[in-house]
This record gives C-alpha cells, structure tokens and sequence, in this order.
C-alpha cells in the first residue's frame, strides 16, 4: 500500500470515529493532529472530549511553606459537546475558579483514587475558552522536592525541583496529566531573593533584582515535561546552544565534565535530523534527585552522580539528549507504551556514543546492558517483561524496568542488524520526521514500522515475540567486547594468583572494564578476597557512584564489614532510585542486615524524593 492511499484512508477513518465520540467512557482520545489514541487509564480527565492546548503558571514559591501558590490558566479546545471540563489533581488545596472574563465557575471534586488523585470537575459556561485555576500545593504534592540548605552543595540558600514523569504534575498543576495530550506553555515565577528559576523552556541564564522569571515553552510537550527549579544556580556556556546551570561550588567540575554536550547535539542531528527545541541545557541538581537524568525539554535534569571526575558517565546526557526526539518529539500515547520512549533513546544514545567515543566503547555499555536486562527478566512476572504493557491498576513507574530500556533497545538492534543500518537509519530519521510533535501506541508504530522498513516481510523478525510475549526472543543480538573479555581474564588471575597480579591489568580500566570485573566475582567470594581488593583499589571508597553501587552489593553478600561506614554515608548522601533500590533489596535478605538498614534509612529518608522513599518503604516494611 502506498503512502497517499494510506493517509487518506487514516483521514477519513480518523474523521468518522471524531464524530461517533461520545461520553467519557470512550475507548478513544484525539490528539493536536486530530489522530485517534487509546485512552490513557492513568488520568481521570475528560481529554477526550475536551482537550487542554496551552497552559500558563502564575506561581510563587515559598520555602517557609514549602508550597507553591497562584493560579494555572488552561487553554482548551472541545472536541465533543460539552460544557464540563475534568482535570487531574493530586494533594492540591484549590481555592476558585474563574474564566477567562473573571466571571466565578462552579467547580467540584469528583471520587478520589489512591493512586490517580482527586479529579476536579468544572463546569463551563458556553462563552468560556480558558479557566483560571487558584490553587496552591501541599505537604503531599509528590512532584515536589523541597531542600534545605544542608541538603544543597553551597549550604547557603534551600532548593526545589519538582519530577513529573510518570503521572505526578497532577500534584504541582491542575491538568489533563496524560502524555496522550500535547500543550504549549507559560510561566511566571516569584522566588526568594538571591535565587533563580528555570524550567523545560526559555532560560534565564543569571538572577535580576525583580525575582520573577518569565518562560515560554512554544513547541507542544505532554505534561509530565513541565518542569521547574529554584535554587542559587550558576550558569556556563559549552557552546552557542549548549551549556551548563549548577551551584555555585559545582560550575566548574560540570561544566568541565560535560564539556562534549555540544558534540553531542551535532552528532544526533547527523543522525536523526535537526534538534527542534533550540537550546540545549543540563541543571546538575542536588543529590537527592531520584533519577539518573529527566529529559526536560531545553533542559535535561541530570544526577550529581554523573560527574565522575574523568567523564566516564556522560551516556546518561547522550541518552537524555537522544529524548529530545524519541520522547519529547514523538512520545508514547499511554504508559502502556513507554518501551516506545525509552527504547528508542537506548538505542540513540549509543548511537551517538559511537559516533563520539568508537564501537568498542558502545559495546561495553550494550553488554552492562545486557546484563542487566537478562538479571531483571529473571525477577520479573511475565507480564512485566513484556515491551507492550497493560497496567491497568499499577502505577506506572512500575513499567520503569530494564525491559522497555534495553529490550527496546535490543528490538530495534536487531531490526538493524536484520534490514541494515543505512536502512533502518533512514527509517527512524523518517519516523521522528512524520510523527513529530505528535503521540503514538504500540500498534500505530507496528503498523508504520510495517509499512516503511519491513514492507510485509517479517519473516524471522518474531515481531510478535518481541513486543507482546515474556522474556527474550531466540533472534535477540549477542554483543561481544574484547575490553570485557580482558576483563573476565582479570577475575580469574586474580582468583588464583591474587591481587597484585591484575595491577598492570586495571591500570587503564574504564568505569565499565571495573563495572563488569565486579560483577563477575563469584558468589561465595571470601572477605579476605575483597579486603585485598579493597585496600588494593580502595573500592569502598570509590568516587564513582556506579562502581560504588556494584562493590556494595557484592559486599552485602560476603559480609564484608569494612564496607558498610561508606556504604551508609552513601546512602545518607544519595538520592537516586537506581542504586538506592538494589541495595536496600540485598540488606533486607538477612534479618541483621535489615535492622541496620532500617537505622540508616531513618536518618537518610527526609533526603530522598517521593519516587525514592516510597519504592524503599516498599522494601522495608515487615
């Protein structure tokens, strides 16, 4: 089937479906290019029916009350007749809403859901094009970070970021908290003297004597991007489109770490074809921050984990840059389709990481990949290590696996391998092309990917295996690394002659030679055994939290004391989801384990974000 048949059947199924929508209970969702998606099940708004376009933010921020204050004004456009509007909202005290004359809506909560929020239902007079919401957040709002001042690099001002993604911006703003929908926004912040705001938008680069801060996002971005920060912040250029935001004390050490963020840029593009979003900028927030890095468009929210000192994590910024199209650009409808968000950006990262740093380093980072993959898919339910989803009930940080990660990213591996790479580079340029600023499910990729790289022949791809069934297919892509293989050599020189007959060896290791040693040491390794090692290379004491978070698990496992003081400063002093979790989860497998790990994390838990704390109170709860 060609192109224009296809799209002019699309057009007019599309346009009859629009005019058969009926109530709220639709099984369909429109989108701004009027392209019909299944209905997200994790909002409880009426975006069906009617659909919110712009938002604009008045806000203050008081760190006395730790809460914003002001009002959102949503912009909408109806796509059935109805005179009710339905916003998500979470933990939000509202106080009125208006229109866009002033006049008063009447406005009331419907049934509250544990885990979707309380819905607000307005009701809309027949004139009304915009809705002023007055509202302010609570001690609740999950999206919220408040800092104090110890917690921060300088010591000297508090901070405060907030984290969106999955389906917490219904927890700072009142809005139709769906990546199904796109919107364009605005805002204007007031904060404390002597510190700065930015956000996924237009950037101030340096604080002015007003203290209010004036943004404009002008490309459609799903919800969950919205993003806001405050803090003492310093600003340095990498180049004339990238640069760095940071405290004051850290400027140097970020900038000089990520000091190829421009390279990087002009690598994608030669990839996959012009970067839409004009500048691009990375804030290294304080170390709380649960996530390696949050793709906020114009503005990456990054780790402080990430400066190593030597630049051996600067994938995490390939990756979050790489979501500047696979994400951002084009984005999955529903969260049942998040392998089609990061999937994709595994793949684009190492993308441009071979293009910078050479096919032996991709390979390194493909078979730590691996590794994990394979480990969690093990752990895992059947259902949940499946790239299409149904978490119908669950939260979706649940589906925050290394499944939609690194087997999406081996599928489309493998897609390569099997049409070739100048095909399927040609593919994805094209795909970013034709669907951007625009979302998409499952199907509807399965459906272009069909039409424009396999053409009908599918023959040994196992498409099916890989998108809707368990585990690994048998055409999965085997990675080699020669540099890993050295490295495995390593562990068995080390095992039977000792420790100073690997010196030479590691000498000229990087982050991930260390990684994958590590992690190959046997199980019943002996705590003699890792006190050489430790007082060889002083692992416990390691400044790369990567290598940190491996050497601490082995040594949960052979009970090796000497590890656990820094073990616990680690805890205490970082935030991040990813390592906090599988340390906690190896602690909790001994009863004595467990009892110190509970006293650390009573100390440690006012540090953590709500998506931290809430996954470790999982883990330790009897």
């Amino acid at each position: 089937m060609s192109n224009l048949p296809y799209k002019i059947m699309t057009r007019l199924l599309n346009q009859l479906i629009i005019l058969t929508l009926s109530t709220s209970n639709s099984l369909f969702a429109v989108n701004n290019k009027n392209e019909i998606k299944n209905v997200d099940n994790h909002t409880l708004s009426n975006y069906s029916q009617i659909r919110v376009s712009h938002v604009h933010l008045d806000l203050t921020v008081d760190f006395s009350q730790k809460e914003l204050t002001g009002f959102a004004a949503l912009s909408f456009e109806k796509q059935t007749e109805t005179n009710t509007l339905v916003l998500d909202t979470k933990y939000l005290l509202i106080d009125r809403v208006e229109d866009q004359n002033e006049h008063k809506l009447d406005f009331n909560y419907l049934e509250a859901d544990e885990l979707l929020g309380t819905p607000l239902s307005i009701q809309l007079n027949d004139s009304c094009k915009r809705v002023k919401v007055f509202y302010k957040t609570t001690a609740k709002s999950e999206a919220l970070d408040w800092l104090s001042s110890n917690q921060t690099a300088g010591k000297n001002f508090p901070f405060m970021y907030t984290q969106g993604q999955s389906i917490f911006t219904r927890s700072w703003i009142p809005i139709q908290d769906t990546p199904g929908i796109r919107v364009t926004y605005s805002a204007d912040i007031t904060v404390p003297d002597g510190m700065l705001a930015v956000m996924s938008a237009s950037n101030p680069q340096q604080t002015n004597s007003s203290n209010r801060y004036h943004f404009e996002m002008k490309q459609s971005i799903s919800p969950y991007l919205i993003a806001l920060a405050v803090g003492e912040l310093s600003f340095k250029s990498i180049d004339e489109r990238t640069g760095v935001y940071a405290e004051p004390s850290m400027i140097e050490s970020c900038s000089n770490e990520l000091v190829d963020m421009g390279k990087m840029v002009d690598e994608a593009e030669k990839l996959y074809g012009q970067y839409d979003w004009d500048r691009y900028d990375v804030i290294v927030l304080p170390p709380s921050f649960p996530f390696g890095g949050m793709e906020n468009p114009r503005l990456t929210f990054a780790t402080p984990t990430i400066i190593a000192g030597d630049r051996s994590l600067v994938s995490l910024i390939a990756h979050e840059l790489a979501h500047s199209w696979s994400g951002n650009l084009v984005t999955n409808a529903t969260w049942n389709d998040f392998w089609l968000n990061e999937g994709f950006t595994v793949y684009f990262e190492r993308r441009i990481m071979e293009a910078l740093y050479g096919k032996d380093y991709t390979d390194m980072l493909a078979l730590l990949g691996f590794q994990d993959l394979t480990s969690e898919i093990s752990s895992l339910d059947e259902d949940m290590q499946k790239l299409k989803l149904k978490l119908n009930g669950l939260h979706p940080d649940d589906a925050m696996s290394d499944i939609a990660y690194e087997k999406g990213y081996f599928f489309l591996r493998m897609l390569e391998e099997k049409k070739g790479r100048a095909k399927m580079d040609s593919f994805l340029k094209n795909y970013f092309d034709d669907h951007k600023f625009q979302t998409i499910t499952t199907e509807e990729f399965l459906a272009y990917l069909d039409q424009n790289l396999l053409q009908g022949k599918k023959d040994g791809l196992m498409i099916n295996q890989w998108v809707y069934q368990s585990g690994l297919p048998a055409n999965c892509p085997k990675v080699l690394s020669n540099r890993f293989v050295q490295a495995e050599k390593a562990v068995d020189v080390f095992l039977k002659k000792g420790v100073d007959n690997i010196v030479d060896a590691a000498a000229d290791w990087s982050t991930h030679e260390w990684l994958h040693f590590i992690k190959h040491l046997p199980e019943n390794i002996n705590k003699h055994q890792l006190e050489k090692l430790d007082e060889t290379f002083n692992l416990s004491l390691n400044g790369n939290a990567e290598i940190l978070c491996v050497w601490f698990l082995i040594s949960i496992k052979a009970d090796y004391k000497p590890a656990f003081d820094p073990m616990k400063i680690f805890l205490t002093k970082i935030g991040r989801r990813k390592f906090l979790q599988p340390i906690y989860e190896e602690l909790a497998k001994k009863p004595a384990n467990k009892t110190w790990a509970k006293q650390v994390y009573e100390k440690a838990r006012d540090n953590y974000h709500y998506v931290s704390f809430n996954t470790i109170d999982g883990i330790l709860k009897d």
